[in-house]
């Protein structure tokens, strides 16, 4: 995996100096996927004992990283120990710290479009961000905006019982229904199911990292929800077809840019140790704009 082409290169010279960080460099780490532990070894124990290493953004690699690296953190937040994977490295007193922030920013980002009510959840792929989502929801403040019901549709099986693993250490009393499915007809039928307001997820990565998108053209979306479409660059289908609804179906449509913004201030704030309030996030992101890949909005 690359890192080159990720927007984020070309911003974080602009974020530093947005929020002051002095002379501090961007510099991207390409491993291929599961690599060798050793690669990953190597790579923590140099953020670890470098002097001027502060810390690391994690993408692709977050479970394998942590695997092979368990032994070298001082300190695991209780995300990353649930869902045994990392997206953030950071030091602090001299020990290194892995967290799992993605629920974090899935929080973050949810908080700023959807009620403080219950609402069915119709999620729509079973990855990394699906779980962090989930777990978010499920464990939503006050108790009474937490779903009233999850339906989580995946591929494969396997998926499904990590993550269904991963839930049950919570001992939520959310409803969750695991699907296992590769046919965009029967997340239409589960599409129509839904009740008025619901919230529809697609993360399953298509539309960006495979063409297509989960549901035919044929899906309807209920009146009055909310779709969200994690990727912000691609063809981005599903994003398409929700905003061809939104007038008729009195739609509230999302894509992902908010939630790419919110993973990377939120471990910035980790790794330097600060806290970027709704002003800051705000001049953030306007800087950020010049980033955002055209596309339907």
């Amino acid at each position: 995996m690359t890192t080159g082409q990720s927007a984020a290169t070309r911003l974080f010279p602009r974020w530093a100096a947005e929020l002051g960080l002095g002379s501090v460099n961007f510099a991207g780490c390409d491993l291929p996927l599961h690599a060798e532990p050793q690669r990953y070894r190597d790579v923590v124990q140099r953020i670890k004992s470098g002097a001027h290493e502060r810390g690391a953004l994690i993408t692709t690699h977050k479970i394998d990283l942590f695997e092979a690296c368990r032994d070298l953190f001082e300190e695991v937040d209780d995300y990353a120990q649930l869902c045994g994977e990392t997206s953030c490295l950071s030091k602090h007193g001299g020990r290194l710290r892995a967290r799992a922030t993605d629920p974090i920013t899935a929080g973050k980002s949810l908080e700023e479009f959807l009620p403080k009510e219950p609402c069915e959840v119709l999620c729509l792929g079973g990855g990394g961000s699906a779980i962090a989502i989930t777990l978010y929801l499920m464990g939503r403040e006050p108790r009474s905006a937490r779903p009233s019901r999850i339906t989580v549709v995946n591929r494969t099986q396997a998926r499904l019982d990590a993550m269904r693993a991963i839930h049950a250490q919570l001992n939520s009393e959310t409803p969750i229904e695991y699907v296992a499915n590769s046919d965009p007809r029967v997340n239409d039928d589960l599409l129509k199911a839904l009740p008025p307001g619901s919230l529809v997820i697609n993360a399953t990565g298509m539309g960006k990292d495979t063409p297509g998108s989960p549901i035919t053209d044929a899906g309807v979306f209920p009146s009055g929800s909310y779709a969200w479409e994690l990727n912000y660059r691609g063809e981005l289908g599903f994003l398409r077809q929700a905003l061809a609804q939104r007038k008729k179906r009195r739609l509230h449509v999302h894509d992902g840019w908010r939630y790419f913004l919110h993973g990377w201030f939120t471990v910035i704030e980790e790794v330097f140790d600060l806290r970027i309030d709704e002003e800051k996030f705000s001049r953030l992101a306007a800087i950020s704009d010049a980033e955002r890949p055209p596309g339907p909005r």
